[in-house]
């Protein structure tokens, strides 16, 4: 499954740069978009180990068997919540509900708007990693990624996009959105790993 996620730190610990953060800031990039429940899917396409897209309306995707962890978030802009409870639905769960073909090692988390995230497979299939309907038994707000968000622990949290709606199946990595504007291709908190000019040699494709 590609290269395995960062162990470096500890859950409850500040990666070097970070500062504690009690509230949570909205923190995001355009409009907050309109939930449409009747036009919603989450989707599962690209190198699919049979070939076909997968797709899960808004319904269906409540319905899949909920979880919760207790995870950190490290924004790069240095502030980190700790400890927050996350519910909603294991991002390994689709490996398992859409496996992916036998050659993917990476994938394209997509948002609205055409945002993306491009992940290692392993950090992907983590046991933290989660597509987050809830925080603290809340439902998420609009403007903190409702109806779905994607929390990746290990890493910084751009690479958890708000507002997710599918996620691509890749054989080659390839950079998203903020990657491809000067922010790391991996992004870990624990290595600093913040922006493009920090990469080494097999980081990332080239910009």
């Amino acid at each position: 499954m590609g290269q395995p996620e960062s162990r470096e730190g500890e859950q409850g610990q500040l990666p070097p740069g970070q500062r504690l953060q009690r509230g949570w800031p909205v923190t995001h990039y355009g409009p907050v978009p309109r939930f449409r429940p009747d036009r919603w899917e989450f989707r599962v396409f690209g190198a699919t180990a049979d070939g076909d897209k997968h797709c899960w309306t808004h319904e269906e995707f409540a319905a899949l068997p909920y979880s919760t962890v207790v995870a950190d978030l490290h924004c790069v802009t240095k502030f980190s919540m700790l400890g927050a409870e996350w519910g909603g639905v294991p991002a390994r769960l689709f490996l398992e509900l859409a496996p992916p073909a036998e050659d993917v090692t990476h994938v394209m988390v997509w948002a609205e708007y055409g945002f993306s995230s491009n992940l290692r497979l392993a950090d992907f299939a983590a046991e933290r990693t989660i597509f987050a309907t809830h925080k603290g038994g809340e439902p998420l707000t609009a403007e903190h990624g409702f109806p779905v968000r994607l929390i990746v622990p290990q890493l910084y949290a751009w690479k958890g996009p708000k507002w997710v709606r599918g996620v691509e199946y890749m054989t080659a990595d390839r950079r998203g959105f903020w990657e491809e504007r000067g922010y790391h291709n991996l992004g870990d908190p624990w290595r600093e790993q913040r922006y493009s000019y920090q990469e080494e040699p097999g980081d990332g494709p080239e910009l």
